[in-house]
C-alpha cells in the first residue's frame, strides 16, 4: 500500500496542487486489482491521497486485472475502452466514478517523473506482450 500511495501521489502531484483531486476530500474510492488480490481504499486527506486496506464502505469501486490497470496507468488503453470490454469495472457513485475517470484522462504521461514513466512503460509493454 505504501509504495502504491507514494507512486500515485507523485504521479498526481500537479493535479493535487491544482485542486483537481479535491472531489475525493471526505469521499472514498476502492481500487481492486482482482488477480493480485490487492485492495485499497483511497481518500484525500489534506494535500495527499491516502491508501488503506480495502473493505466495505467505498462510494465507488474501480476494479480490474493487473494487466488492464497497468495499461490504463501507462496510457496504452483508455478507460472507456476497458470499461466497454468489461476489463475495468466501475461500480457505485456514478458521479464520483466519472470524476475519477476524468482525472485519469487528465494525467499528462510526459510530465510524470522519468523513473515512473520508464517503469510504467516497461510494465505496460510486458503486460501487452502477455496477450
Amino acid at each position: 500500500g505504501a509504495a502504491a500511495e507514494a507512486a500515485v501521489n507523485r504521479a498526481l502531484a500537479s493535479q493535487l496542487a491544482d485542486g483537481d483531486v479535491d472531489f475525493l476530500e471526505r469521499r472514498s474510492l476502492r481500487i481492486r486489482v482482482i488477480d493480485l488480490g490487492c485492495d485499497w481504499l483511497v481518500t484525500k486527506t489534506g494535500p495527499r491521497l491516502r491508501f488503506s486496506a480495502g473493505g466495505d464502505g467505498a462510494e465507488a469501486i474501480f476494479a480490474g486485472d493487473a494487466r488492464s490497470l497497468l495499461l490504463l496507468a501507462a496510457r496504452r488503453e483508455d478507460p472507456d475502452t476497458l470499461f466497454f470490454q468489461r476489463r475495468l469495472v466501475i461500480e457505485g457513485d456514478t458521479e464520483l466514478g466519472l470524476q475519477v475517470k476524468n482525472l485519469i484522462d487528465s494525467v499528462d504521461f510526459d510530465e510524470l517523473p522519468a523513473p515512473l514513466t520508464r517503469a510504467l512503460g516497461f510494465g505496460a509493454a510486458f503486460a501487452a506482450a502477455l496477450l
